[in-house]
């Protein structure tokens, strides 16, 4: 079903994605991926009922279901709803023949990351003229070892309270004040009962299995 009349606008971003370091490894290299314009084609073409019924008539009048027209289209995944909280889960898995294989590769993730890039131009819970959708990083959760056996971690930071968040996850307010520093505070790393004080640099070495992030504008 046709949900949308703007057909130029469909494709379009809050920011620019063309100005993102695309650098492979990184998590914005990642979303990117995620959120390319995909062509569909041959056996994925899309079934169009405008295109049915210019060639059959209405709709109707089509006595046999195989009557269908397949057309090429284009197919993008962006946000539409800037969530409070932004949570990244990474595939550390790759198929190996008949095997799962975990991938260990270190991909890069930032302290503060602008989401803008990878939301629709109308997205809902953003002030017109906006081109900047920030979240914070406070959470990450790493797993060591294998796909039969590991240990899970995570570092966590340790903040005092985000009033906007608590706004934007009770009432669905968009942070009225700009901020686009990361929240401040100590990050911690907990293994079972075992929790000790980290740098940030520790943190962002570290290889992440799930990202959580939250909103700061």
């Amino acid at each position: 079903e046709v949900s949308s009349e703007d057909a130029e606008r469909a494709f379009c971003t809050l920011a620019n994605r063309e100005d993102l370091n695309l650098e492979e490894g990184s998590i914005h290299h990642c979303l990117y991926q995620f959120t390319r314009n995909e062509k569909l084609t041959e056996t994925n073409k899309l079934l169009c009922d405008v295109c049915t019924q210019r060639h059959y008539g209405p709709k109707n009048n089509i006595k046999s279901e195989k009557k269908h027209v397949y057309t090429n289209a284009k197919k993008q995944m962006l946000i539409s709803l800037a969530p409070p909280v932004l949570t990244l889960h990474l595939k550390r898995f790759q198929q190996a023949g008949f095997n799962l294989r975990k991938v260990n590769r270190h991909i890069r993730f930032p302290e503060v990351i602008d989401l803008a890039p990878f939301c629709t131009v109308k997205c809902k819970n953003v002030a017109e003229g906006n081109t900047k959708v920030l979240y914070s990083l406070y959470g990450v959760v790493e797993h060591s070892g294998t796909m039969r056996s590991g240990h899970y971690t995570a570092y966590a930071k340790m903040r005092s309270m985000n009033n906007c968040l608590s706004d934007l996850v009770l009432r669905g307010q968009p942070p009225p004040a700009l901020q686009s520093e990361p929240v401040k505070g100590q990050w911690f790393h907990i293994s079972d009962t075992h929790v000790q004080a980290v740098s940030a640099s520790k943190v962002l070495s570290s290889q992440a299995y799930l990202l959580f992030y939250e909103r700061l504008l």
